[in-house]
């Protein structure tokens, strides 16, 4: 993997009609033809996504939209497609023609300030609309701390404020993402990763939070050790000292935990990518809310990223196998898999989702509180198989708050 995965990348959406030079701002903004360029209304039809380094931002996606004003049937399908982008958008820009501004304009504003996305307003095509003398610099209605940069992809004007504004607006979470878990050993502390060579395990490599748990303690400078499930005892017993912690993969906690000393703190890739991701505490609240389900009960089934289903995948298979022996019957399990997902029916008992390692944190707390918003309790495919095999307690011991939101949940009538 030699590059940064989207997932951990800065989310950047363009929005505005069509023709304003969305297009060309981008191509302007990267020094790369990332979009087709034409004086043809409409020529962007579906979010086009670019990877890069920008400095100083560093690694970013790019997200360009097809114009919010588009007529007709399949007009209002793109206009659909564009609006979802927001979802996964940590910062944007509006782009107007000139000085213009409407009621799309308006209605992208309103959208963007209800999602507490940050935002600034770029006046494209200034060479051809200079500013009108005697006129406020930028529409009246919007709060004095957006910014309204007038800027022009042909000649380049604004292009430096614009990057400014966006290193200004870019959330914390977003720059600088908190560690996965050298925070959790002391300093020169030894880990144990537990990594399971399955038929879900991609050949030749490692699955990305496996990645993520091995450079992250390098970079926090702990003493790492991989091994497989099959190998942990004789590991442990090779070891002068017990390891500071022991994480594993959730498909084989209950051999873990039934091999590691309970004086050996243990959790797993799940419980941490929950932290990394998500909110740990929310999540693990919507673990305990999985011990009140019973027979009929609606849940939704959800994933970040879409693949081919395998013989025994963990989605359609193993958890709805597991979510069903908790309820002691039949439950009425829905699916939903991609990067944009649908809104939530409160006629979910709740929410089981993937690990969120393709997508970001900003992304990852935007569905949980979307889910909270429903009334639906959310939680991870990790935390939910602890959870039937008995051990999410342990699993949880090393974050005592999470642990206290998982047991009043589990108490709660």
């Amino acid at each position: 993997m030699m590059e940064t995965p989207k997932g951990l990348r800065l989310h950047i959406a363009l929005f505005g009609r069509r023709n304003v030079g969305k297009s060309s701002l981008l191509n302007a903004l990267t020094g790369q033809q990332v979009s087709i360029v034409s004086d043809t209304p409409g020529t962007t039809t579906d979010p086009v996504e670019k990877t890069l380094e920008m400095a100083p931002l560093g690694p970013v996606v790019f997200l360009d939209t097809a114009g919010l004003d588009d007529a007709g049937e399949l007009g209002e399908l793109r206009t659909e497609r564009s609006l979802r982008v927001m979802q996964r958008a940590d910062v944007a820009l509006l782009v107007t023609e000139g000085e213009s501004w409407g009621e799309h304009e308006a209605r992208i504003a309103a959208l963007l300030r209800e999602r507490e996305i940050p935002f600034a307003v770029v006046q494209n095509k200034a060479d051809a609309y200079p500013a009108a003398p005697g006129r406020a610099h930028g529409p009246g209605v919007l709060e004095a701390s957006v910014s309204v940069i007038r800027a022009s992809a042909r000649d380049g004007l604004g292009l430096a404020e614009v990057r400014a504004a966006l290193e200004r607006l870019a959330p914390e979470r977003a720059l600088h993402q908190p560690p996965l878990l050298s925070d959790l050993l002391p300093d020169k502390g030894v880990l144990a990763l537990v990594v399971p060579i399955d038929t879900g395990a991609p050949k030749g490599r490692l699955i990305l939070p496996q990645v993520q748990a091995i450079r992250d303690s390098l970079d926090g400078r702990k003493l790492c050790m991989v091994v497989t499930e099959e190998e942990l005892p004789d590991a442990l017993g090779r070891l002068r000292h017990a390891p500071d912690l022991v994480v594993c993969d959730s498909q084989v906690v209950h051999k873990v935990d039934r091999d590691t000393p309970s004086d050996i703190p243990m959790t797993t890739f799940s419980v941490l990518m929950a932290r990394f991701k998500g909110d740990l505490t929310a999540l693990a609240q919507g673990a305990g809310a999985l011990t009140r389900l019973t027979p009929g009960d609606a849940v939704l089934i959800q994933e970040a990223c879409s693949h081919h289903p395998q013989k025994d995948d963990i989605a359609r298979v193993k958890l709805p196998r597991l979510l069903q022996k908790l309820a002691g019957g039949e439950l009425r399990i829905a699916w939903s898999a991609g990067k944009e997902f649908p809104e939530y029916d409160g006629a979910y008992k709740a929410v089981v989702h993937c690990g969120g390692c393709v997508i970001t944190r900003g992304q990852m707390l935007a569905r949980l509180r979307a889910a909270a918003a429903s009334g639906c309790p959310m939680t991870n495919y990790g935390m939910a198989i602890s959870l039937a095999q008995g051990v999410l307690r342990r699993e949880l011991s090393p974050f005592p708050d999470a642990l206290r939101a998982f047991e009043a949940a589990c108490a709660h009538p």
